[in-house]
């Protein structure tokens, strides 16, 4: 019986160059959600506004301090948008005090 060495890592057959290593491609998912999500946050000074591909939702997270952390999540800009406007109005009343450290910006 004839052995053989075992084939080199990444060969399929004999003769063949080596697998090479695929290129990594850079794919702008969601672009246009995200270009969104960062209008909102140089439009909402106090909020920081993310946007997630793999749940396809927007999350403002606020960027002054609160009693406790304070993230809100909608599934459309404006809806974010609307939830931020309630999220300071109750932080006004609740608290007295103004909820972000210079409120909405104007674009």
């Amino acid at each position: 019986m004839i052995w053989r060495r075992s084939r080199d890592p990444g060969r399929h057959r004999d003769g063949q160059a080596t697998a090479s290593t695929p290129v990594k491609t850079l794919r702008p998912w969601d672009g246009h959600a995200r270009a969104e999500a960062e209008r909102l946050t140089r439009a909402w000074n106090g909020w920081t506004v993310l946007y997630g591909p793999g749940s396809r939702r927007f999350y403002a997270v606020a960027a002054w301090p609160t009693p406790e952390p304070m993230v809100l999540d909608d599934r459309t800009p404006d809806g974010l948008e609307a939830r931020m406007r309630e999220a300071e109005a109750v932080m006004v009343t609740r608290y007295g005090a103004p909820a972000a450290p210079h409120g909405l910006r104007t674009p």
